[in-house]
């Protein structure tokens, strides 16, 4: 059998070889596809160049496959059009099973960053693939990367007291491993770890550093305004203001417990992703 994992030299198709590896699957028996194979050298497995927007690359990589983790893209404009040519290309090797890395709430979410992840399920859906949909929620890391800012300036955001399930990029990979190497028991996964508001980050963070850490929260053009003063492009800047406006009014929130069932033990919690 053949797994095969796209985006492998990226921080997410790295951890889900790992732990394909980690749950016994054979390195000969495992494949990473990615733009810069350089980086995924030292895996252990095989590495096939590949790129979304290169149909051919893509045939080429998933011939043979039995189960591929189809991590999604992550360029905003042309994500779509690469998830058309990675489904077609998946199709035509006519692999066994697909499990796509989406995003929480994806078919009801008004959020502009679930339009894509939408549009990528229904093309699944339509394409005859048997497929798991893996929704995962935010990331620990979209703010365990910023500490040094939260440290010296508080944490800021627009999203008001809205909730946040989110979870550590390690355990959404680590879940995506398990669906491909058991028999899933369910076509959609809602992922993450626990819920929070960005009041309660800055608890947390406070706990973590020891010293208080104000949340300062700002109105969508305040904070828009500090996104383009640190060096953000407009674009990037709404892009991020439209984030929280969708955590505000609870599209990034879930109380599944689905994480947790496919770990087969506790999720990393926030507290102690921040330690870490």
């Amino acid at each position: 059998m053949t797994y095969v994992v796209t985006g492998a030299t990226g921080h997410f198709g790295r951890l889900a070889i790992e732990s394909l590896l980690r749950r016994g699957v054979p390195a000969g028996e495992i494949r990473g596809i990615g733009r810069q194979i350089e980086k995924a050298a030292d895996l252990g497995v095989e590495i096939r160049k590949a790129d979304y927007e290169d149909p051919a690359s893509l045939r080429d990589a998933f011939a043979g496959a039995a189960k591929l983790l189809f991590v999604s893209g992550s360029e905003p404009g042309r994500r779509l059009a690469q998830h058309q040519n990675v489904v077609a290309a998946a199709v035509e090797a006519g692999v066994g099973l697909v499990a796509y890395t989406s995003i929480l709430n994806a078919e009801t979410s008004t959020m502009d960053l679930a339009a894509d992840h939408r549009a990528t399920e229904k093309l699944l859906a339509e394409s005859g693939l048997r497929t798991v949909f893996l929704r995962n929620g935010w990331y620990y890391e979209v703010y365990t990367d910023r500490l040094a800012t939260f440290l010296e300036h508080g944490v800021a955001g627009s999203a008001g007291d809205g909730p946040i399930s989110a979870a550590a990029r390690a355990d959404y990979a680590d879940a995506a491993a398990a669906v491909l190497t058991q028999e899933p028991g369910q076509g959609v996964y809602e992922l993450a770890a626990e819920v929070f508001t960005l009041a309660t980050l800055a608890e947390r963070v406070s706990e973590a550093a020891g010293k208080p850490v104000p949340y300062v929260p700002l109105t969508e053009d305040a904070y828009r305004e500090v996104l383009t003063g640190s060096g953000l492009p407009g674009e990037v800047a709404d892009f991020v203001v439209g984030i929280d406006r969708g955590i505000a009014a609870g599209q990034l929130a879930s109380s599944s417990d689905d994480l947790a069932k496919l770990l087969g033990r506790p999720p990393v919690s926030l507290r102690e992703a921040l330690a870490q």
